[in-house]
């Protein structure tokens, strides 16, 4: 074709219709109207595309490339949505996991203390009936839960039972002020009596004011008459300060508990005590240090 103004115009109007073409196509993808003829086109036109390629071409890649792009878009949402499937995934399987692990340390707890336990999780927390360290259990009356039954987990005393309703009870932290528990000094055997601090350590008061006693003494429950509220055994904390009451009819130490009350989950009710009393067959092994 000479370089006419004839074949000028007709290059302009070529040019016109292809993006015309492929504006309306690229929004209709592959149900565009236009396929059947957009294929005709092609057929009729072929002689004259080489001719205007070069003023076509660069169009053509910019609507390829926002084509790619959209598609990429959906894609990478797609794979976003994976993504967070799989993380919730993992984080489920984490959560078996864990409650998995806790709940043999409970049984392996009971075990060797021989406690017949009610196994329960903490559903719910915070003030109950005028206390302010409390938790909600999801097993009652129905699954032969009492009022002061003792409550552990694998690490050692959660708490009492104070209430009781069909499918959940209330438990009292041994965190809350107005908790007490007889305590057993391991090796020496000294007896006292610990008392809640809320988020401080507990305080326990040996009846003996001289009582051999240092930081790093462990204690575990001394047990109820019928044992009830507690059973005997039971690890309750480690010591880690002796306080110096000359004077004193008492000596008091404060003790770190073993259980950690802000991450409960777990719990087991003990609903029938020990043949004979584990003394400190539950508390942990104590490590060497090299």
């Amino acid at each position: 074709m000479r370089d006419t103004r004839e074949s000028r115009l007709l290059l302009v109007l070529l040019v016109a219709v292809a993006f015309a073409l492929i504006t309306v196509d690229i929004r209709g993808g592959a149900d565009s109207p236009l396929s059947g003829a957009r294929n005709a086109a092609a057929a009729l036109l072929g002689p004259v595309e080489n001719r205007v390629s070069g003023a076509v071409q660069p169009v053509a890649d910019t609507v390829r490339t926002l084509r790619e792009s959209g598609t990429s878009g959906d894609h990478i949402r797609a794979l976003e949505q994976q993504n967070a499937l799989l993380k919730q995934q993992v984080s489920s399987s984490d959560l078996a996991q864990s409650r998995t692990t806790e709940l043999s340390r409970l049984l392996g707890e009971a075990g060797t203390g021989q406690y017949t336990i009610e196994a329960a999780q903490v559903v719910a927390i915070g003030a109950a009936q005028g206390f302010s360290w409390t938790v909600t259990i999801d097993v009652g009356s129905h699954q032969g839960i009492q009022r002061d039954m003792t409550v552990i987990n694998g690490d050692g005393l959660v708490g009492r039972v104070t209430t009781v309703g069909p499918d959940t009870s209330t438990v009292l932290l041994a965190t809350d002020p107005e908790f007490g528990v007889g305590t057993r000094l391991e090796g020496s055997g000294e007896i006292g009596f610990a008392t809640g601090q809320g988020n401080g350590p507990l305080r326990v008061a040996l009846l003996n004011p001289q009582a051999q006693v240092k930081a790093g003494d462990r204690m575990v429950t001394f047990g109820s008459q019928s044992e009830r509220p507690f059973v005997p055994g039971v690890p309750v904390g480690t010591v880690t300060r002796v306080e110096n009451t000359p004077g004193q009819l008492t000596r008091t130490v404060l003790v770190k508990p073993f259980v950690s009350f802000t991450t409960l989950d777990l719990v087991g009710v003990v609903v029938q005590p020990p043949a004979t009393d584990p003394r400190y067959a539950l508390l942990p092994t104590k490590t060497t240090a090299h």
